[in-house]
């Protein structure tokens, strides 16, 4: 046995390959748990990475990867899915002999094939992916392990050093992990993302606006601005790499496009009855005694407004009739994936589930969609949008995504912190309320 698979922080040496947000998570945690630490990212970045992480004995910061892998035991490629192939190309053959090689993208399709493709036949492939962002309390959050070209021991090295997270471990393939985080973040990101181009499209702050007020619109609105926070890339390359995810965005955008239709063109019964119907496909099967993820009266006091609570309006909520349509339509049961959700989700579902189960609310916004145009212009900029991302998406656009994306990041970036802030708070919120359940 070599020592690769010796978990012992004065024997082994950790690698990270790509020193972004997650990547700088990782150095930070594993560190201070008495790894010790290579790293490295882009050479422009070596002067300013070697300075920060100077007064940390346990970081050394390399110029490249071909040092990190030369001297590194378990090495995680954290980049873009969009690069994995290139960067695994560079630095993979220079990998240690016997090493255990994972990588933290969010679609593990084009990263497995590219450590099969250009790491040598003795390294050992244990992927990872934690379930949640960097600014997230990591303890109790889904950490996916991928125990794709590996022995148990290799499996059991990483276990040892990822322990220091104390988050969930869940087990899958990667086929698994790739289906799974389609149906439980491609969609949700596309909702949201959607709602802040419509937004921006229409010169909107819509916590000034009196229509966004109250709980549900605390969550459109709170997580909407923390997706728009974080790097482009980290949407785009789930949306875009990952095949399964590309059809649920489509679906998405359908929904949205055929509940707008329907609503313009009037047509209550046909909509009413494709509502009734996705709600019982997707909440159908819940036992009475159900408790609610979330209450309107638990949200209200994560608000970014100051307008009164009894100034505010009713809501069409087409985004979220539109969610619950599109896992109909797809046949998903969100429910069968709490286990590996991430905090975005299961607060996206739990918006959905109070609306859609919470009595006469439903009714009172299908009755708004039909027959109030207060959200109309509103409306009608969310399906622009949403349509809009489905079609970067599926020519697989990285450039254009971008563009998007960072041009509505501009127009709301004042107030990032105070949205970000409110997110954490948020997550803690629901976590607590829901980290006993287990919910099948």
């Amino acid at each position: 046995m070599t020592a690769t698979l010796i978990p012992d922080p004065r024997v082994l040496q950790i690698g990270i390959i790509g020193m972004g947000d997650m990547g700088r998570m990782y150095a930070r945690r594993l560190s201070a748990a008495g790894w010790k630490i290579n790293a490295c990212d882009r050479p422009e970045r070596f002067e300013k990475l070697k300075e920060e992480y100077a007064s940390n004995p346990l970081v050394n910061i390399f110029e490249n990867g071909h040092y990190v892998s030369r001297l590194s035991d378990y090495i995680i490629y954290s980049v873009e899915a969009e690069n994995i192939d290139s960067i695994v190309a560079m630095y993979g053959p220079s990998t240690k002999v016997g090493a255990v090689v994972g990588g933290q993208t969010s679609c593990k399709a084009p990263e497995i094939a590219a450590f099969e493709k250009h790491l040598p036949a003795d390294v050992q492939i244990v992927s990872c992916h934690s379930l949640h962002g960097p600014n997230v309390d990591s303890r109790g959050q889904p950490l996916v392990l991928i125990q794709h070209r590996a022995s148990d021991e290799a499996l059991d090295l990483v276990r040892t050093v990822l322990a220091c997270f104390n988050s969930q471990f869940v087990y899958l393939t990667a086929t698994q992990h790739d289906k799974i985080t389609a149906d439980t973040q491609a969609a949700t990101h596309a909702a949201f993302l959607s709602m802040g181009v419509a937004w921006h499209a229409n010169s909107q702050f819509p916590w000034e606006v009196p229509r966004y007020v109250g709980g549900i619109e605390n969550v459109k609105i709170n997580i909407s601005l923390r997706i728009f926070s974080n790097k482009w890339h980290v949407y785009a390359g789930l949306a875009i790499t990952n095949p399964a995810a590309q059809a649920q965005i489509l679906q998405y955008a359908k929904s949205v496009t055929q509940l707008f239709t329907l609503m313009i063109e009037h047509k209550a019964d046909e909509f009413r009855q494709r509502v009734y119907a996705a709600r019982k496909a997707v909440f159908g099967g819940l036992p009475p005694n159900h408790e609610l993820l979330l209450s309107d009266d638990l949200l209200d006091k994560f608000s970014l407004s100051n307008v009164p609570l009894e100034e505010r309006t009713p809501n069409s909520h087409l985004s979220l009739l539109a969610m619950v349509d599109c896992w109909w339509k797809l046949g998903i049961v969100p429910y069968d994936h709490m286990i590996c959700s991430t905090p975005l989700f299961r607060i996206w579902l739990g918006v959905t589930e109070y609306l859609f189960q919470s009595p006469g609310l439903l009714d009172d916004c299908i009755n708004v969609a039909l027959g109030n145009d207060t959200f109309r212009a509103d409306d009608l900029e969310f399906t622009m949008a949403a349509r809009s991302w489905s079609e970067i998406i599926t020519w697989g656009d990285f450039n254009l995504y971008r563009r998007r994306f960072e041009a509505t990041q501009a127009y709301f970036s004042p107030r990032f912190e105070d949205a970000t802030r409110l997110g954490n708070e948020m997550i803690k919120t629901i976590f607590e309320k829901t980290k006993q359940r287990r919910l099948h």
